[in-house]
C-alpha cells in the first residue's frame, strides 16, 4: 500500500512539473505590436455570414479549432465580456480587464447551425477548469459561451444539460459562464491566424497543435474537406 501511494505521489508530482514547464500563451512574443487594435479581416467580406462568440482559454487554440469546421469561413480573436473599452493584449493577460479571451466566428447558415458550433465549442476544450484551460491561467482564459438572443441562450444551456445527462461530466462542475454578448474587441493583427502563421511557436507547438489534433481525431465528420 505504501508502495502505491508513493507512485501515486510521484506521478502527480510528474504531471505537476510538466504543467508549469509548458508555455503559456501570454508570453511575451519577439516582435509583436502593443498598438490597439486593428482591423484584422484583409477586407474580406464578411456580411453574408451569421456571428457566434466562444471563449475557452487561449484564442490562438480556439480560432484554429473552429476555421478547420466547414460552414465556418472566418474566426477573429480578440477580447470580450470585460468592461474596458479597446483593450490590449498586455491589459488582458495581466487580467486587468475583466476580458477574456474570445473569438468571433462567422459562419453560412446552410451549412452549419449555432448548436453544432456549440457542440464544436465544448468539444474542443475542458469546461470543468475554472479559470484555466491547459497551461493557461487567470480568468482571462475562462470558459464562456455567448449568446446574442434567447434562442441561443436556450441552445447554450440545452446542452449543457445534455452533457450532464451524458454522465460525461460527472466527476467534476460544467463552470462555463453563459452571458450576453456587449462588445467584442478584435486583437491586435499579429494573434489573427497565429497558429498557422507561427507552426515553430514552442507554444503552437506544444499546446496548440495538439489540441486542435485532438478535436479533429474526435470529430472528422465536421471537418473541412482537405485540398
Amino acid at each position: 500500500m505504501k508502495t502505491n501511494n508513493t507512485n501515486q505521489v510521484f506521478t502527480l508530482v510528474i504531471t505537476v512539473l510538466m504543467m508549469t514547464a509548458l508555455p503559456a500563451c501570454s508570453q511575451p512574443q519577439q516582435g509583436s505590436s502593443t498598438s490597439a487594435n486593428h482591423q484584422t479581416t484583409d477586407h474580406q467580406d464578411l456580411t453574408g455570414f451569421s456571428r457566434a462568440y466562444f471563449a475557452s482559454g487561449c484564442f490562438w487554440c480556439v480560432e484554429a479549432v473552429f476555421e478547420s469546421v466547414k460552414g465556418v469561413e472566418e474566426a477573429i480573436s480578440g477580447y470580450a465580456g470585460g468592461s474596458e473599452a479597446n483593450p490590449t493584449y498586455q491589459q488582458v493577460s495581466r487580467a486587468a480587464t475583466g476580458h477574456a479571451e474570445a473569438v468571433e466566428v462567422f459562419y453560412d447558415e446552410t451549412i452549419i447551425d449555432f448548436q453544432t458550433l456549440v457542440k464544436v465549442y465544448y468539444g474542443s476544450h475542458d469546461p470543468t477548469t475554472r479559470n484555466r484551460q491547459g497551461p493557461d491561467r487567470g480568468p482571462q482564459y475562462r470558459s464562456i459561451a455567448f449568446y446574442q438572443s434567447e434562442e441561443e441562450k436556450q441552445i447554450i444551456l440545452a446542452y449543457i444539460n445534455s452533457l450532464y445527462a451524458s454522465g460525461e461530466y460527472e466527476a467534476g462542475e460544467i463552470v462555463t459562464e453563459v452571458e450576453k454578448l456587449e462588445t467584442f474587441w478584435p486583437a491586435e493583427d499579429y494573434h489573427q491566424n497565429y497558429e498557422r502563421n507561427n507552426p515553430n511557436n514552442p507554444y503552437v507547438r506544444s499546446v496548440s497543435i495538439p489540441r486542435l489534433k485532438r478535436f479533429q481525431k474526435q470529430y472528422p465528420d465536421l471537418l473541412k474537406e482537405v485540398h
